[in-house]
């Protein structure tokens, strides 16, 4: 592949979300809330949240609700916390670009 292709590529691969290992086989929905993108993949009682696109330090702080949100509105199921073992979230506490979360539906 020379280099021009695979910078092709990339570009077309950053616009776009793919689900943990975890979450491969998961459906994928894409929701907006409040002006912001976001992708959910939902598989079975869990789901994974990923931010699309840039915000700056000072939007962030609305992220983490409408994170939670976008899983309760895709799944119509209640988020009763974070995913836990095999699902637990790499991320660190206050990452407003990915979450996994334990539904009770």
């Amino acid at each position: 592949m020379s280099r021009a292709s695979f910078f092709l590529a990339l570009c077309l691969l950053a616009g776009c979300a793919s689900p943990a290992p975890q979450f491969l086989g998961a459906s994928r929905h894409k929701v907006r809330l409040d002006g912001i993108d976001f992708v959910v993949f939902l598989k079975g009682d869990r789901a994974e949240v990923v931010r699309m696109g840039y915000l700056r330090r000072a939007e962030r702080g609305r992220v983490p609700p409408l994170l939670i949100r976008a899983a309760e509105q895709v799944s119509g199921c209640k988020v009763t916390g974070s995913a836990g073992g095999l699902y637990r979230s790499p991320s660190l506490p206050g990452d407003t670009g990915e979450a996994r979360f334990q539904l009770d539906c």
